[in-house]
């Protein structure tokens, strides 16, 4: 694994992660979550060594800040914790994908991009895919996405979250770290918490809250897999009908499938090897249709 840096157009340095180098024609760009980059996040890293050890490249694409990581003390298990994306600007979703999806194209000189996301990062591709005018992607793996206005509803500490990031923006503290986990799980700062909320161009999979559009989805023009863990809380009662439903609203929902890996969370604790696997297979599915085979 090595560092990558990718600039984008207004001028910010976005530092992933690459599994392997450009000496094949395909690779796969990977939108990570929130709280998620590949130090700090398993699944990342063993789906990136995976796909590297079957020579397919991998590039975990982290956004606005998720590369950075720190320490900070969970009181509710009484030991030090890591993080990353405590600060995320999702007004430039677009721009962000879109620098990783060049760089692999015009710098790397790859032939076939595989565009993939989990959790908050699929509700990012998602919205890449249906608006981007360009034939840059040419397969997507939507892994864990979230409805994002169902989720504001049921994880904890929200309301408290968003009363104080109001307050503290107010105050000329939006770049602060607020002092407890934003749903229980992430750090994140006041400007961070509003934009999330505020966030339209994700939410995309309007599935239980009926808050949000469909366009997005029946716009993406390739095809692709949706991915969940039959134990996705996020998901409502069925998650893999949740999946469905998704893959119903776009173009051409016979082309794509809908793959659910039994007893897997949404962050697949303790399945990710079982998660690479899904990846890696719909890679090769992929490669058999083009018939090209990775180096």
């Amino acid at each position: 694994m090595e560092i990558l840096k990718v600039i984008t157009p207004r001028g910010l340095e976005l530092k992933g992660a690459i599994f392997g180098d450009n000496t094949n024609d395909i690779v796969l760009v990977m939108l990570t979550g929130i709280c998620s980059n590949v130090f700090q996040n398993e699944l990342l890293y063993t789906t990136g060594k995976l796909l590297e050890k079957n020579g397919i490249t991998c590039i975990i694409a982290h956004a606005h800040d998720s590369f950075s990581c720190f320490a900070y003390s969970d009181f509710s298990i009484g030991k030090q914790r890591h993080a990353g994306t405590f600060n995320d600007d999702f007004n430039m979703v677009y721009e962000d994908i879109e620098s990783y999806v060049r760089y692999a194209k015009e710098k790397m000189g790859f032939k076939n991009i595989v565009l993939a996301g989990h959790s908050l990062g699929s509700n990012k591709i998602i919205h890449y895919l249906g608006n981007t005018p360009d034939d840059f992607v040419d397969y997507f793996i939507v892994s864990s996405p979230v409805d994002i206005m169902h989720w504001w509803q049921v994880m904890p500490n929200i309301d408290k979250c968003f009363e104080m990031a109001q307050d503290w923006v107010k105050n000329g503290r939006g770049d602060d770290i607020l002092p407890f986990m934003f749903g229980g799980f992430s750090p994140m700062t006041a400007n961070s918490v509003l934009g999330f909320y505020n966030a339209e161009n994700l939410k995309n999979c309007p599935v239980l809250s009926k808050q949000g559009e469909t366009d997005s989805l029946y716009n993406i023009k390739p095809n692709g897999t949706f991915l969940i863990g039959s134990k996705d809380s996020v998901t409502g009662d069925s998650p893999k009908g949740f999946m469905e439903t998704l893959n119903s609203w776009t173009k051409h929902p016979s082309r794509n499938q809908v793959i659910e890996v039994k007893n897997a969370s949404h962050i697949f604790f303790g399945k990710h090897n079982e998660y690479a696997d899904v990846v890696l297979n719909c890679v090769k599915s992929f490669l058999k249709e083009q018939d090209l085979v990775p180096v």
